[in-house]
């Protein structure tokens, strides 16, 4: 009989243990706090085991209070309660309330030089559309103006390509900027940038991550063009690690991300306009480090994906600076100090047989490319009366 108890006893002992770090507490000790057992119960259970109960009742409470004192918690794995991870540090949620470093700082080969490292063809075809793109790039121009005054129109040339990136309110109270004009979206929105679009043409809009999303989506429809895709940045705190100070006051969360709304205007089809664009070149995410604080910077990929994306050479960037002013782009804004714009000489770098940078065999060889359309009704097609979708079949 005491054989038995002995090794009921053991058993429950390894029960507890497998409890606790289920539960995520430091020990078996804590284990009867975090269950919520009282010591009435423990008592009554020593009692039918015949073990005298020594502790009082005053000497119990005070040893409860000063355990419940002297409860430290050092790190996460008390409060991963329920997600059956034996390993808590794998959490990067967690991580990131107890250390500030942010999930995505955890995401491997982001960079432009290593992401394609595993892939050979995906790596030559960047390569010989950088190479293009240098070639046929236009000598850099900008022109230093006040574009709440400005007209668009005088630099009297229609684009392929639009970036715009305005200076948010919204900047303000989350990055802390207040050196420079802000705009509302009133203001943007009365921007003429569907005057110079060309036929058919595309515009990148940085929103911010709060009210933009919708405004930026009436700007589009304002301006002539349809949104066709989101373009997100994420951004990392690698470098300076720690949670945001400046919050939205409607945010749920703490906002690490800021999208840019892509249009289109006119008829661009990928399986048809192979000589305007090159689509699935590269994706609808930019994972890079966050700027300093006070800083209105953006990441420079976003230019790369314009111009991997869009084959038109004539391309405008509105609300540049000095730190964005790029071969192969016309920058316009308040915030540059000098211009060098002249409209004839920018119109006398394009001829109807040179509006876009031409594709290479090889470029065209490597491109990602869509399937080409089936014929509608073709024998043993897979389209629409390919099939018999009657409920009966033939016998």
């Amino acid at each position: 009989m005491g054989d038995m108890l002995k090794e009921l006893r053991e058993r429950s002992k390894k029960r507890k243990k497998l409890l606790a770090q289920t539960l995520g507490v430091s020990g078996v000790d804590e284990l009867r706090q975090v269950l919520g057992t009282s010591e009435e119960i423990s008592r009554k259970k020593r009692v039918d085991e015949k073990e005298p109960v020594v502790v009082s009742s005053e000497k119990s409470t005070v040893k409860e209070n000063e355990t419940s004192d002297e409860l430290v918690y050092r790190d996460s794995s008390t409060f991963l309660k329920g997600t059956q991870s034996s390993n808590p540090h794998n959490d990067y949620c967690q991580h990131f309330v107890d250390t500030g470093q942010r999930p995505q700082n955890f995401i491997r080969d982001v960079g432009l030089a290593d992401r394609f490292e595993e892939y050979p063809k995906l790596r030559e075809l960047i390569k010989l559309k950088d190479d293009l793109i240098a070639q046929t790039a236009t000598p850099p121009m900008y022109l230093k103006c006040d574009l709440q005054n400005f007209d668009l129109k005088e630099l009297n040339s229609k684009f392929d390509v639009i970036l715009v990136e305005p200076p948010l309110e919204e900047y303000q109270r989350t990055m802390g900027v207040t050196n420079v004009q802000f705009w509302s979206w009133d203001h943007i929105m009365n921007l003429d940038i569907g005057e110079v679009a060309a036929q058919r043409s595309f515009v990148f809009l940085w929103c911010g991550s709060s009210e933009g999303l919708d405004m930026g989506r009436y700007c589009l429809r304002k301006w002539g063009f349809r949104r066709c895709e989101d373009i997100c940045w994420i951004r990392t705190n690698i470098n300076n690690p720690g949670h945001s100070k400046n919050l939205e006051q409607k945010a749920v969360f703490q906002r690490t991300k800021e999208h840019c709304l892509m249009g289109i205007k006119g008829t661009v089809r990928r399986s048809t306009d192979g000589d305007f664009i090159h689509a699935n070149v590269d994706i609808d995410l930019i994972i890079s480090e966050d700027t300093e604080y006070g800083s209105l910077e953006k990441p420079v990929e976003i230019f790369h994906i314009i111009e991997h994306f869009c084959l038109g050479r004539r391309r405008l960037h509105v609300f540049g600076r000095d730190s964005t002013i790029r071969p192969g782009w016309l920058t316009v804004g308040p915030e540059l100090t000098n211009t060098n714009f002249n409209a004839d000489s920018y119109a006398s770098y394009f001829t109807p047989s040179t509006l876009t940078t031409s594709c290479t065999e090889r470029i065209e060889a490597l491109r990602p490319k869509s399937p080409p359309p089936k014929g509608k009704g073709a024998a043993g097609g897979r389209g629409r009366g390919g099939f018999n979708r009657g409920r009966g079949r033939g016998r």
